[in-house]
């Protein structure tokens, strides 16, 4: 982009063979954002977005509200938060206010940079050229910082190319090798696995231990039997007040070239994750008609009561998505920001059948008759399960080098979640 709108865009899919399809087309006008699907799309492939797309050559108009007047499977392609600060600073150097910036204009400057399997094109004059220079990990993450803290205005080109994924915090979409943790690059190769790579910053609420909080919540989760992303810590450079990085290798790629489509249950659903929109009545109904089985049902059913007994309640409907392969099968992608998160008035932002904290018995009861357990009996051993996987949390914590000080005080807010909650186990 140089300043003129983008008007239009195709729309593509890269398969897990590296193979590219054309999906069909993207047009903005007076009237709003249009898509049509290519008929050899249609011909050959399955709707991206089952509950909201026509899967036919018509012309579809896309909704207002909640994606800034996108179908919620291209906004998905989208950032926000961090890379939406990225973004806006690079056009504002180029002379063009944000304000002034459509939707189209952000999938051209995302172009094949985003999570999941679509790309867009024309990609955007302003679009960092790619490289395949090996760069320093440390001072990307510490450029990162800076940037996240308000400390410069300066922005490598570097970081805006890593930094289409979504969230509020520092973050990169990176490749690594194991031979060697502090030298990362911007694309694939071989011995390269990609990954989401999770700066720090002492303005975060866990502050530097953000990235080994999750640590453990994530190996809580595995013990809880969730499916949960294959992460690794990476070693922090001391200026930048961590002592490690988390890195998360994505689940949206395959070997070298190839991805798996991604969409969000906030996209999906056409759910505003800036609002508590979502139900986990909704969303295991949903999971378990998308992917076609009552076990998805159940695998939520787990994941919800996870989130209740941990205090993750920054569980909003973007922090839930599926993966469609390239036959059109749906499954839940892996668990992911899945991390102590109290809100600030113990609300979830997801609700469990209506109640956004300390639900009770009956309303469980009913969220697991939803995911298709036989009985209550099954599902109270499900929470058994998750809540003596939680009760590890501080073993787990101290082993990642952990603060005893932050242990204490996660540990303490833990206990008191079961104590709320006390009533699932006993009933």
């Amino acid at each position: 982009m140089n300043g003129e709108r983008v008007n239009r865009l195709d729309v593509w899919r890269t398969l897990t063979d590296g193979s590219r399809h054309h999906v069909g087309g993207l047009a903005q006008g007076r009237q709003g954002v249009f898509f049509q699907y290519a008929r050899e799309y249609l011909a050959q492939f399955t709707n991206l977005s089952p509950f909201s797309l026509r899967f036919d050559e018509t012309l579809q108009a896309a909704p207002k509200t909640p994606h800034a007047g996108l179908q919620g499977v291209f906004a998905d392609s989208l950032p926000d938060g961090w890379g939406w600060l990225l973004m806006d600073r690079v056009f504002r150097q180029s002379g063009i206010p944000p304000a002034q910036v459509t939707a189209l204009d952000r999938l051209a400057f995302v172009a094949d940079r985003g999570l999941g399997a679509l790309s867009y094109e024309p990609p955007s004059s302003l679009q960092p050229a790619a490289t395949d220079g090996r760069i320093s990990l440390g001072e990307l993450g510490c450029q990162a910082q800076a940037l996240f803290e308000g400390q410069t205005t300066e922005v490598l080109a570097e970081l805006v190319r890593v930094g289409s994924s979504g969230g509020a915090r520092p973050k990169a979409q990176l490749y690594l090798s194991d031979a060697d943790s502090d030298r990362c690059s911007t694309t694939p190769g071989p011995g390269r696995s990609a990954y989401l790579v999770k700066f720090t910053s002492s303005t975060l609420p866990l502050g530097h231990e953000e990235g080994l909080c999750e640590a453990a919540y994530l190996t809580m989760a595995q013990q809880a039997g969730i499916d949960v992303a294959h992460w690794r810590l990476l070693d922090a450079p001391v200026r930048s007040g961590a002592t490690h990085w988390l890195a998360l290798e994505r689940f949206d790629t395959h070997s070298e070239h190839g991805r798996l489509h991604l969409h969000s249950a906030c996209g999906l659903l056409d759910a505003d994750f800036r609002l508590p929109s979502l139900d986990y009545e909704d969303l295991i109904k949903a999971s378990s008609l998308l992917c076609q089985s009552p076990a998805v049902g159940q695998a939520q059913f787990r994941r919800a009561v996870f989130n209740l007994f941990a205090l993750n309640q920054d569980d909003h409907s973007k922090n839930w998505a599926f993966l469609q392969d390239d036959q059109g099968a749906w499954r839940p992608s892996p668990f992911y920001d899945a991390t102590f998160s109290p809100g600030p008035y113990g609300e979830h932002a997801t609700a469990f059948a209506g109640f956004g904290k300390a639900p009770p018995r009956k309303a469980m009861q009913h969220l697991a008759a939803q995911a298709n357990f036989a009985h209550w009996k099954q599902a109270r051993a499900v929470i058994a399960d998750v809540v003596d996987s939680i009760a590890s949390f501080a073993s787990i914590a101290t082993r990642l080098g952990v603060r005893e000080d932050t242990i204490r005080l996660i540990q303490r807010q833990l206990d008191e979640a079961r104590r709320v909650n006390q009533a699932l186990l006993d009933g």
